[in-house]
């Protein structure tokens, strides 16, 4: 099986779907791969680096049996698929229809990462979370850059500083990590989730479950559930009483296929102290905070609100690694030694699987 590894044309997109380490192991593993000359010079990996892996360099790497991807092709790119095709990536499936109906019309096959069903052996395809890890570790990082005090208590000899106090909302992947990451800081953590099955994972990373009364299930996919408006509005009464005893928020609460849950009005901002700051790694789903601005920070009330987008490709190189490691991972699964296995029977293929034939899936 050849896997063909094309250069993101996304805007502002870094990362690449296969990296050298990833193409060794396919190679010796029963697998061609061609790469897109270029294709991983935006992530740090040269040309040279590809071909000692045992890849081949092409001008172009849609000819091959499997693409693999990062972002959804455009539309340019979507025609230069044919029928019974592979293509794998993040293909938003819940959001871009008009993209998966045009793979669907020209009978792509076309695997999503983000439909990788959330079982025990999918984790190591679970591209959900590998690029939440990097999220939530860059949110603490642009937190304390922006932040105009230390995050660590320090000793010095004008005096004692006081630590920066760091509330994270969302206990999933990005906002473990991102409490994990503000703890090494050297913060004073809070975490908050709906779910209390996560209460023990957040206290053991050395932060204080904050309990704002407000709970939900946890679903079959790992996510909270959508919260009522009763229960939305009384979360942020709640969290509008206690925000202003943070110096950062993070924010991560994200429902797949529906606009981010709505945390932090524009009152509680208000009440915030200045030079606070907040961000909202849900800013790609409009954000957690009334007043994010998706791809910008601003400031209101001298509180800055970082929305930035897409934040794994800030960090392209690790960010890349996981990534071609879950990709790797699927590919083995559809093609075990280098020779394509569909098993529609398998709940892996056929969830992930988001075009099949010249049938959308429903």
């Amino acid at each position: 099986m050849q896997v063909g590894v094309p250069r993101e044309t996304a805007s502002g997109e870094r990362r690449v779907a296969l990296v050298p380490e990833t193409v060794k192991r396919l190679a010796s593993g029963g697998f061609e791969v061609a790469v897109e000359r270029g294709a991983g010079e935006p992530a740090s990996f040269l040309d040279a680096d590809y071909e000692q892996a045992g890849a081949t360099l092409v001008a172009d790497a849609y000819p091959a049996e499997a693409v693999v991807k990062v972002q959804a092709p455009s539309a340019a790119e979507a025609g230069r698929l044919r029928q019974g095709q592979i293509l794998v990536g993040f293909l938003q499936p819940l959001t871009d229809r008009e993209g998966i109906d045009r793979l669907g019309e020209r009978g792509v096959l076309a695997f999503a990462m983000e439909s990788i069903p959330r079982i025990t052996r999918a984790q190591s395809m679970d591209a959900l979370s590998s690029q939440a890890t990097v999220s939530g570790y860059k949110a603490a990082v642009l937190a304390a850059e922006r932040l105009p005090k230390f995050f660590p208590m320090l000793m010095t000899a004008a005096g004692t500083v006081a630590p920066a106090k760091v509330l994270v909302l969302g206990a999933g992947v990005g906002g473990l990590q991102a409490i994990a990451t503000s703890r090494r800081l050297g913060a004073v953590v809070s975490g908050f989730d709906v779910r209390p099955i996560v209460r023990e994972q957040v206290e053991s990373l050395g932060a204080t479950f904050l309990d704002l009364g407000v709970s939900g299930e946890e679903t079959a996919g790992g996510y909270a559930r959508e919260l009522t408006e009763d229960e939305q509005q009384r979360q942020q009464q709640a969290l509008e009483g206690r925000l202003p005893e943070f110096d950062v928020v993070i924010t991560t609460a994200l429902v797949p296929g529906r606009p981010a849950p709505r945390l932090i009005p524009a009152s509680a901002v208000a009440a915030m102290r200045a030079g606070s700051v907040i961000v909202d790694l849900a800013a790609e789903a409009g954000g957690n905070c009334e007043l994010t601005e998706p791809g910008e920070a601003v400031v209101h009330d001298d509180v800055a609100i970082l929305g930035y987008t897409n934040l794994p490709s800030t960090m392209p190189f690790h960010a890349s690694q996981l990534y071609s490691r879950n990709v790797f991972a699927l590919l083995q699964h559809l093609a075990p030694d280098g020779e394509l296995n569909l098993d529609w029977e398998d709940e892996i293929t056929s969830s992930a699987c988001v075009t099949r034939k010249e049938e959308v899936a429903a």
